[in-house]
């Protein structure tokens, strides 16, 4: 999956957990400042991504920096992907 592919993972996963249309993502949206994604979003959202994407995070590794901006985000999955095909 390309970094593409995986910001159109992310951007159809937000408007689920948002429960708002999201029509476009730009890569340096910031999660929670610009989004407004809160803790439990941050769950309900990798939720989302494993389920699309066939993932298994364990969420208590996580670090706050993944959750930055989009293009942050979209670079742990798709390492995280590489490395579950792996």
């Amino acid at each position: 999956m390309n970094h593409e592919q995986t910001v159109e993972h992310i951007r159809v996963a937000l408007s689920v957990v948002l429960d708002r249309e999201i029509p476009e993502l730009d890569a340096d949206a910031r999660l929670v400042e610009d989004l407004g994604l809160d803790s439990t979003n941050v769950v309900e959202l990798m939720m989302a991504l494993e389920d699309s994407i066939g993932l298994e995070v364990d969420l208590d590794e996580l670090e706050p920096e993944v959750f930055s901006t989009v293009a942050t985000l979209a670079d742990f999955v798709g390492a995280e992907a590489l490395g579950a095909v792996s």
